[in-house]
């Protein structure tokens, strides 16, 4: 069996512990079909380890399963680097490098060709390539810690945040936001600003300057080599979320779809209540991979927990979907975003690793829930990354502003329901 066949073969016996189709299994792993069926089939070899090691992941794989898979993939790849009748070609040339001379004579060695030099050199330098292709992804193996953070200061210039009143506006917009191009600048790692003024409704916005504290780069000027999308309007399962807002029913209008929370949150003057889930999709500029190494939690103010009403909008949901995501507790005196496992119908979905690999092939789409029960809490994320001997660090914001999240422990309680034939806000019981 050919190292490529066995690294299929592999591929295959994980794939088929999941008891998904091809397409489905393709689409929780971000990847087209055919390049999975491809791979399985022993017709094609992946040039980077990232997308065998989410497979790997997602599939269950043991620590030993994935060494094993590892071990393999770099003896296919250089199998496919290898020129095809290397071995034929050197036993040919082998038998030929003597000549014979008059009878009684010596045989006297024949100076052998340069191409076969040549050909000996491409296959050690296929090999090496291989191998070097591999150094980040040594790290995503198992044994790689949970980030770290601590509670602080913003450090990131023109950042503020203060405590919030009761009934001011929501620290919130109602568009994702997105990172720009950036340059790097000694110490930090910063995205540059936008050309627009301002974020207009339905659009997005560049992020304020990176935090620094990830590490210096290596070069002045050669940018931030990935982009990154924040969106804070997430609710649980699709429907179930708080909100708090300074208004009493009568004046709140029914509660919107997920896809519209943001301008409806925004014309309400809502708070998140108790928990703010933020995705953020991250995708490396080129196919250079980029290791996203730490997701830190920075609080940068506290309150007493915002008054007025939470109005819930979840309408006696549900679902058989939990996606894996990073739970942060705000009421810790230094949060910490610990990775949690997600469950699709009974099947589980592992928890992301980081250190984790992404480049302009392989997105990543990581989901925080940040949680309160005592606070209006101000705060935003750190994301720390590697590539290609520089380190820096990007700061996932709220448009240049903290991210806001307000405990609605001991305040009245609503959701859109039916009373005597009607549907308005009613009061939730229990």
């Amino acid at each position: 069996m050919g190292d490529v066949t066995e690294f299929a073969a592999l591929l295959t016996e994980l794939k088929g512990r999941t008891e998904r189709s091809y397409g489905s299994l393709a689409r929780r792993l971000g990847m087209n079909t055919s390049t999975l069926h491809r791979y399985c089939a022993g017709e094609a070899v992946p040039q980077d380890f990232a997308p065998v090691e989410r497979l790997a992941e997602f599939c269950g794989a043991t620590p030993e399963e994935r060494l094993e898979l590892h071990r393999r993939w770099l003896r296919a790849v250089a199998a496919r680097q290898r020129p095809r009748g290397t071995a034929a070609a050197t036993e040919t040339r082998a038998s030929a490098v003597t000549e014979t001379r008059e009878p009684g004579q010596k045989q006297v060695p024949v100076p052998r060709r340069r191409w076969y030099r040549h050909r000996r050199t491409t296959v050690l330098v296929g090999v090496a390539c291989a191998l070097l292709a591999t150094l980040g992804t040594l790290s995503a193996l198992p044994g790689g810690g949970h980030p770290s953070a601590s509670d602080g200061p913003a450090r990131s210039a023109g950042s503020s945040a203060g405590p919030s009143g009761a009934t001011t506006p929501p620290r919130h917009s109602p568009t994702p936001t997105a990172s720009t191009t950036a340059s790097s600048t000694p110490g930090t790692a910063s995205t540059a600003p936008g050309s627009g003024s301002g974020s207009a409704p339905g659009r997005t916005s560049p992020s304020s300057n990176a935090a620094p504290g990830g590490g210096k780069a290596s070069a002045p000027g050669t940018g931030v080599p990935l982009a990154w999308t924040a969106d804070s309007q997430v609710w649980a399962f699709g429907c179930a979320h708080d909100y708090v807002i300074g208004r009493p029913p009568a004046q709140v209008p029914p509660p919107p779809a997920e896809q519209d929370a943001g301008p409806w949150a925004s014309a309400q003057g809502a708070v998140h209540g108790r928990e703010t889930n933020v995705e953020i999709s991250v995708q490396g500029r080129s196919s250079t991979a980029v290791v996203l190494t730490a997701l830190r939690v920075r609080v940068v103010g506290r309150a007493a927990p915002a008054s007025g009403t939470a109005y819930a909008m979840d309408q006696g949901c549900g679902g058989s979907l939990s996606k894996r995501y990073f739970s942060v507790d705000l009421d810790k005196d230094r949060p910490v975003a610990h990775s949690v496992a997600g469950n699709d119908a009974g099947t589980p979905i592992p928890a992301v690793s980081l250190p984790y690999r992404v480049s302009s092939e392989d997105p990543e789409v990581l989901l925080v829930t940040a949680r309160t029960e005592s606070c209006d809490c101000n705060w935003y994320l750190e994301l720390d990354w590697s590539s290609q001997g520089r380190t820096g660090t990007v700061r996932i914001d709220d448009h240049g502003r903290p991210f806001r999240t307000s405990s609605i422990k001991g305040l009245p309680r609503y959701w859109y329901g039916s009373d005597d034939g009607e549907r308005k806000w009613v009061p939730v019981t229990g």
